[in-house]
């Protein structure tokens, strides 16, 4: 079953921790969205748009870049919902039909951790750089992007360690 038109098409829902995780994580983006509307008319022209390794502003540009962040973690999390929806689509190693199953689940909520965890960045970072515009802070920190870039590979190798764990 290594090529696509060979992969069964199975119906498999979400399992409850997804369906909470997806929960908490679209409350967090509409809520990021609404805060950036309560405080639009309070933002300066300028809101920090770019950080350094060290989390220093190093740009600043228009506070209509802002919205960027929301549109582009709402394209983001459509787009891997809708894979989520097709782990027929997905890559796997030793597929079987004995394994299929349980490679579909894993894959699904890979991608599931994956598009929330993106989504909770985002939201981050639109209201650290709120908070920075406002002056209620210097940064997001030093650790942002490496907290966020070790819970992301720390769950990328928790369900492919899975995955070879169930050939």
């Amino acid at each position: 079953m290594s090529n696509l038109q060979n992969k069964p098409i199975l119906s498999i829902p979400k399992n409850a921790f997804a369906k909470v995780f997806d929960l908490v994580a679209l409350i967090a983006y509409l809520g990021s969205i609404a805060y950036i509307i309560v405080v639009w008319s309070k933002l300066p022209d300028q809101v920090p748009a770019h950080f350094n390794a060290l989390g220093e502003v190093d740009r600043w540009g228009s506070k209509w870049e802002l919205i960027l962040l929301p549109i582009i973690s709402g394209f983001l999390a459509l787009f891997l919902s809708f894979l989520e929806k097709h782990p027929e689509w997905h890559n796997y190693m030793n597929l079987n039909k004995n394994n299929v199953e349980f490679q579909y689940k894993n894959s699904i909520l890979l991608i599931n951790v994956v598009k929330n965890q993106c989504v909770l960045l985002f939201v981050s970072l639109s209201y650290q750089i709120v908070q920075i515009a406002l002056g209620n802070a210097d940064s997001p920190g030093k650790l942002l992007m490496p907290f966020f870039l070790f819970t992301l590979f720390a769950s990328i190798v928790f369900f492919i360690v899975r995955s070879f764990k169930h050939k």
